[in-house]
């Protein structure tokens, strides 16, 4: 699958909104009949446009009520030192998102804890002391004004 049409984006807008969509209710949103709707499904899967799909759970709700962003600061930047500290990273529940960044420094992490004690916590026993580091810069969320999952797909169709 190279590109996507009208269908294949109308597709995949709607899981965005709604990935419990039945496969009967998603042909009729996006104007196909069961079976044509289904093999595009498959085939957007397949392609990797589609990766999965998940429940959206409140954070606040399961008791995760401090949302941080840390900036990771190293060392050095070699790829040996950066492959150990991105499979460290990986191994922490808490770091809910991990990103390279440009300017100062090295990654951007989303950290999630209960509360500022639990994590100051996990700061000190896991963030300091992951390999390669020299130094975290973190900022707290006070509030969310947009949080979305779903990515804008407006592009794809010009």
């Amino acid at each position: 699958m190279e590109s996507i049409d009208k269908f294949d984006l109308a597709i995949l807008q709607e899981l965005q909104a709604d990935g419990r969509l039945t496969n009967a209710e998603l042909a009729q949103r996006v104007g196909l009949s069961a079976a044509p709707c289904w093999r595009r499904v498959r085939a957007l899967e397949e392609a990797g446009f589609i990766k999965g799909y998940h429940a959206e759970i409140d954070r606040h709700k399961i008791g995760l009520g401090v949302l941080a962003f840390v900036r990771v600061d190293t060392e050095r930047v070699t790829n040996d030192a950066t492959q150990k500290l991105e499979a460290a990273i990986r191994k922490l529940p808490e770091v809910v998102a991990c990103h390279y960044i440009s300017g100062t420094g090295t990654f951007e992490l989303q950290v999630v804890a209960q509360d500022l004690d639990s994590f100051s916590a996990f700061a000190r026993q896991h963030l300091m002391n992951l390999p390669n580091v020299k130094d975290l810069h973190t900022s707290f969320s006070l509030g969310e004004v947009k949080a979305s999952s779903a990515w804008p797909l407006g592009h794809l169709a010009r």
